[in-house]
C-alpha cells in the first residue's frame, strides 16, 4: 500500500470531526502551535490530518471546508473522506438510467440530516460545485511514515477485507470514481456493506431488541467494538449511546452475554486514529493500537486532535484538546447515531 511520507516533518497531528465549528477549529489549530502564513494555516515541522466529516451541524461549514481545503492544497494538512462528505456526493449523483432518483434518496430524514449545509452553500450553486468536486478528490484511508514508523487514518474502521474490496473500484489516489458512488448507494451490495465498514464502522445484531436513537429513529444494529479483541458477545461488543431507550419509551435494558459472530479484528501493529464514534470525555484511548478524536464538538464537547510523532503504541498524553462552549445547545456529550 501506498505511504505518504516526508522526511522533514516531525509528527502528525490528527484533527477529529469539526461538523462546521470554525471557533473550535482555529482555537485548536492555534493550540497545536499552528499559525496562519499567507492566509492558510500551517506548523513548520508538522502536518494536520483530518478524519473528515467537516460539515453538516454547525454553523460555518462553508468555512470549515474552505480552510480545510487551503490547507490540503498549501500542503499543511491531509485529509480522509468522512460519511458526511460522502453524503453530500451521493445527495448530488444522479442514479443512472433513473433522472428523478439520486444515490442517497431524497428523502425528509436525509434532506434533514444535509439542510444546513445545502443552505450554506446554496445548493446547486458554483460554491457547491466546487466543494463537491473537492469531496471526490478526498482518499478514504491514508497511511503515512516517520521513518519506519507508520500510522494509518480512516474515518471509522481500518478492516482491511473491506478497504481491498472498496479498492478495487476507487481511483489511484483511493478517491471515489463515479461508478464507485453508485456501488456504494446500493443497499445490500458488498461495496455498500464495505463503505459502511470503513466509514460508519461495522455493526451487530441486537437479536430482536430496537432502541430509539437521539433522532427518533428505531435502530436493530449498534455499531460494534471492533478494535476490542476481547469483545466476543453481544453486551461486549454493541456501542448502545447513553440513556438510550425503547420505542416504547423504557429504559434500553442491559444486553445479554450472548456470543457473537466474530468480526475480523485488527491485529496489525500499525497504530490507527479514526474519527466518527462521538465519544465522551475523558479523553482516553480505544486501545494502545486504536485512537479515537471525535469527542462530539457539535454536542458541546471538545475538538480533539491526536499528536503523533512515531510513537508504535498510543498514548492519552498525546491527546490535544480544545474545550468549546455552544451558546443554545445542551450540554451532555453522549454520542449519538450518525448516518
Amino acid at each position: 500500500m501506498d505511504r505518504t511520507t516526508d522526511e522533514t516533518l516531525q509528527g502528525y497531528d490528527v484533527i477529529g470531526d469539526v461538523h462546521g465549528h470554525l471557533d473550535a477549529l482555529e482555537g485548536l489549530l492555534a493550540r497545536l502551535d499552528y499559525a496562519r502564513v499567507d492566509g492558510t494555516w500551517r506548523h513548520p515541522s508538522r502536518q494536520a490530518i483530518f478524519v473528515g466529516d467537516l460539515i453538516d451541524r454547525g454553523s460555518h461549514q462553508v468555512e470549515v471546508a474552505r480552510l480545510v481545503q487551503r490547507m490540503v492544497a498549501a500542503g499543511a494538512a491531509q485529509i480522509v473522506i468522512g460519511n458526511h462528505e460522502y453524503n453530500a456526493i451521493a445527495w448530488a449523483t444522479p442514479m443512472p438510467g433513473d433522472g428523478d432518483r439520486f444515490c442517497r434518496d431524497h428523502n425528509a430524514k436525509n434532506r434533514a440530516q444535509h439542510a444546513e449545509f445545502l443552505e450554506q452553500v446554496g445548493e446547486g450553486s458554483a460554491l457547491h460545485a466546487v466543494l463537491l468536486d473537492w469531496f471526490r478528490e478526498l482518499p478514504l484511508w491514508l497511511e503515512v511514515s516517520l521513518g519506519d514508523a507508520r500510522l494509518r487514518v480512516v474515518h471509522a474502521c481500518w478492516s482491511q477485507p473491506a478497504i481491498d474490496r472498496l479498492a478495487t473500484m476507487l481511483s489511484p489516489t483511493r478517491s471515489l470514481t463515479r461508478d464507485a458512488v453508485v456501488a456504494t448507494s446500493v443497499r445490500g451490495s458488498a461495496m455498500y456493506d464495505a463503505l459502511e465498514v470503513v466509514l460508519k464502522g461495522p455493526e451487530v445484531d441486537l437479536d430482536g431488541l430496537t432502541y430509539l436513537d437521539k433522532g427518533g429513529h428505531e435502530r436493530r444494529k449498534a455499531r460494534r467494538r471492533w478494535w476490542d479483541p476481547t469483545a466476543t458477545t453481544l453486551r461486549g461488543s454493541a456501542i448502545i449511546p447513553g440513556g438510550s431507550r425503547t420505542p416504547d419509551g423504557k429504559p434500553f435494558p442491559v444486553l445479554p452475554d450472548t456470543e457473537v459472530d466474530p468480526f475480523g479484528r485488527y491485529d496489525d501493529d500499525v497504530p490507527v486514529i479514526v474519527g466518527h464514534y462521538w465519544c465522551q470525555a475523558p479523553l482516553a484511548l480505544y486501545s494502545s493500537l486504536v485512537a479515537c478524536v471525535d469527542y462530539s464538538v457539535a454536542k458541546n464537547g471538545p475538538l480533539v486532535a491526536y499528536r503523533w510523532s512515531g510513537e508504535s503504541e498510543l498514548s492519552v498524553a498525546r491527546y490535544v484538546a480544545h474545550p468549546v462552549a455552544h451558546p443554545g445547545t445542551e450540554g451532555s456529550t453522549a454520542p449519538f447515531e450518525d448516518v
